[in-house]
């Protein structure tokens, strides 16, 4: 470590770890060591392949010294040129301490992540269950508003305000002339709320506290007012089940969990996820099985054909494939051949039942609720992503 063979010597301020004392030592550098020389003339050793640099010091002028094998004493050297050739000699100056106990490490880190999981995939769950059937309908429905408005502002485009609600008198009363004869969840805590939001999606879902939303883009893809009172049935199954509260309620969880464990300890990304995820919500294959068997006996309790669902859920195959927009969510299990002809089963038994009676709308009033968001929009830019018209949106899945 000497400068071409001869003896360095220098100053530095030393302290041994056992005391706050700060010792200003004498320095002797030579090729294969560092010698320490305290004021009352003794000597300690420090061989050249034991030294290690402390990193990250606030003053990068000055080298802070430890020792292998005695790791809290500390060697603080100013010496520019004292520094320079510790940091161009000494061997293994950076050399980083072996990690002990690898194997038990790997098991802890490992159990961490299964404990981790384990919340999240199964008591997180379990509790979303719980904590739904005893949630009070207030703070259910303030949930499902919040959410609302995030939806809104996180589909706006123009100068970042929300996406506008669809309000046409007419239409809005072709909307609640279906709802009245659908007739559904007269025993909820709170009114079901159905909003048409003006937006190309062809989407639909629920959201807790019995708020349920349309997009436009659906309206304008349905072949007949029968097949959105299908996708609305299918819709207050989810409500009446109460899916959208317990989805939120474990996403919330999950989210909550995730942000404990990577360091969001306020929450901050916790709404915004959970609106984004409410809207892809994709139910289990029994909350999917339920929410269509509620809508096929409304639907006939309505005198409506059930079949109306499978056709819809049927265009939306033939036209746009797999995992695209509503769809997607639709095509979760079980499979959309037995959904279909689970529909179309339904309806049959309707049929034989002589159930079946008026459309639920009359022409005029349809083309009002097809209206409802005003007049055509111009066809949007193709070149932005995701914005033809009509094109089913991934985010949709209700």
């Amino acid at each position: 470590m000497s400068d071409g063979g001869s003896v360095v010597e220098g100053f530095a301020d030393y302290v041994d770890g056992e005391t706050a004392i700060i010792h200003r030592v004498a320095l002797r550098l030579s090729p294969d060591r560092l010698t320490l020389i305290q004021p009352d003339g003794g000597s300690e050793d420090w061989v050249a392949d034991d030294l290690r640099e402390v990193p990250d010091q606030a003053d990068p002028s000055m080298l802070v010294l430890s020792r292998a094998g005695n790791p809290v004493a500390r060697l603080y050297v100013t010496d520019g040129e004292i520094s320079k050739l510790l940091r161009r000699n000494a061997p293994a100056l950076h050399r980083r301490p072996p990690i002990e106990n690898k194997p038990r490490i790997a098991a802890w880190g490992l159990g961490a992540v299964a404990s981790v999981a384990l919340i999240i995939f199964v008591l997180v769950p379990v509790m979303a269950n719980q904590l739904a059937e005893f949630l009070p309908p207030e703070g259910e429905k303030a949930l499902g508003d919040a959410t609302f408005e995030q939806i809104r502002t996180a589909l706006g485009r123009e100068d970042f305000l929300p996406v506008e609600t669809c309000e046409d008198p007419a239409g809005l009363a072709a909307l609640a002339k279906m709802e009245a004869r659908l007739g559904a969840a007269q025993d909820l805590p709170y009114p079901v709320t159905v909003t048409v939001l003006d937006h190309e999606l062809v989407n639909a879902f629920a959201l807790p506290g019995g708020r349920i939303v349309i997009f436009r883009g659906l309206l304008e893809m349905a072949a007949s007012p029968e097949e959105v009172a299908a996708v609305l049935a299918h819709e207050l199954g989810h409500v009446v089940h109460r899916d959208p509260t317990r989805d939120a309620l474990r996403l919330a969880g999950s989210i909550g969990v995730l942000g404990l464990v990577f360091g969001d300890f306020a929450g901050g990304t916790v709404v915004l996820l959970l609106a984004n995820e409410l809207i892809n919500a994709q139910y289990s294959q029994a909350a999917e099985t339920g929410a269509d068997d509620y809508a096929h006996a409304l639907l006939t309790e309505a005198g409506l054909p059930p079949s109306a669902l499978g056709t819809f859920f049927a265009r939306l195959k033939d036209e746009y494939g797999d995992a695209e927009g509503i769809y997607a969510h639709f095509s979760t299990h079980p499979q959309m051949t037995a959904r279909i002809e689970a529909a179309l089963e339904a309806q049959t038994q309707a049929e034989r039942a002589g159930e079946l009676k008026d459309p639920v709308l009359t022409p005029a009033e349809w083309a009002d609720l097809r209206a409802i968001c005003g007049p055509s929009k111009p066809e949007p830019d193709p070149k932005i992503p995701g914005n033809s018209k009509g094109e089913p949106s991934r985010l949709g899945r209700g």
